[in-house]
């Protein structure tokens, strides 16, 4: 797909991978990009104005992607307002910190928050957006995590909502072909402002190295790594059903039990 003059809509379009994400695909000639956020109204707005200098259109629009009725308003707005819609990236995700152990910690709350908005909210924007995007002959890339694929992550449910997307989006790149192509991204740890503000500055900054060390290449991705590859798999007319893992090759390393 040639991004020039293609309508977007990014979740989580903000901050980190969002808003590489949103800043690429204006690089890549968008006409607009819907900048969605819950919480982060500033830096949406500031994204949207890295944007707009880039020569695309951009709009914050604040939405909760696990209330389907403002996903729907979202998809709608933006629809009545460009008459298109091409792409969707589907970012926004939530989690809560558990040692694994601790099952106890996994409350119905923790699983209905994390289910609500990685797993549930992804498919209630991917069904609101699927009309528009098979007249356009459109794609979707949702973000899923490494943990999807191994017994790690910041918490069994945000492992299990990750390992969902994965398999959600195999189900919806038949359930939209031909018509719409849909992948998927695995990033490992991403260096990021969110990664810092979780675990401080020191501390975050000791996981990053120790993580890059153990990689093949030696480095850890950051949001603009991710929303490269995110960009590749928009642009490549023949790939749908698949999930990309982005964490510098330590997947493939062999790691006994302890």
């Amino acid at each position: 797909m040639d991004l020039a003059g293609r309508v977007a809509i990014v979740t989580g379009g903000g901050t980190g991978i969002g808003r590489a994400t949103s800043i690429r695909l204006a690089r890549a000639g968008a006409k607009a990009v819907v900048i969605n956020y819950s919480r982060s109204a500033g830096e949406a707005e500031s994204t949207a104005e890295e944007v707009r200098a880039l020569g695309s259109e951009a709009i914050p629009y604040r939405a909760d992607v696990a209330d389907e009725s403002m996903v729907k308003a979202m998809v709608a707005s933006t629809v009545e307002r460009y008459r298109r819609l091409d792409v969707l990236v589907n970012n926004a995700g939530t989690t809560h910190f558990i040692a694994h152990p601790d099952l106890d910690a996994l409350t119905d709350e923790v699983w209905n928050e994390i289910l609500g908005v990685n797993l549930k909210g992804t498919f209630f924007c991917c069904r609101a957006a699927a009309t528009e995007l098979k007249k356009a002959g459109g794609a979707i890339v949702n973000v899923a995590s490494i943990a999807a694929h191994r017994a790690s992550g910041s918490s069994i449910a945000y492992a299990v909502s990750k390992a969902g997307v994965v398999q959600l989006t195999r189900a919806l790149a038949l359930a939209l072909a031909p018509d719409v192509r849909v992948n998927s991204v695995s990033p490992g740890l991403v260096s990021s402002r969110w990664f810092s503000k979780s675990f401080g500055d020191e501390a975050a900054a000791a996981q990053e190295d120790a993580f890059a060390k153990a990689t093949p290449v030696r480095k850890i991705a950051s949001p603009d790594d991710v929303a490269q590859a995110v960009i590749a798999l928009l642009e490549n007319d023949v790939i749908t059903g698949q999930d990309l893992v982005i964490d510098g090759g330590k997947n493939i390393l062999y790691q006994p039990l302890a």
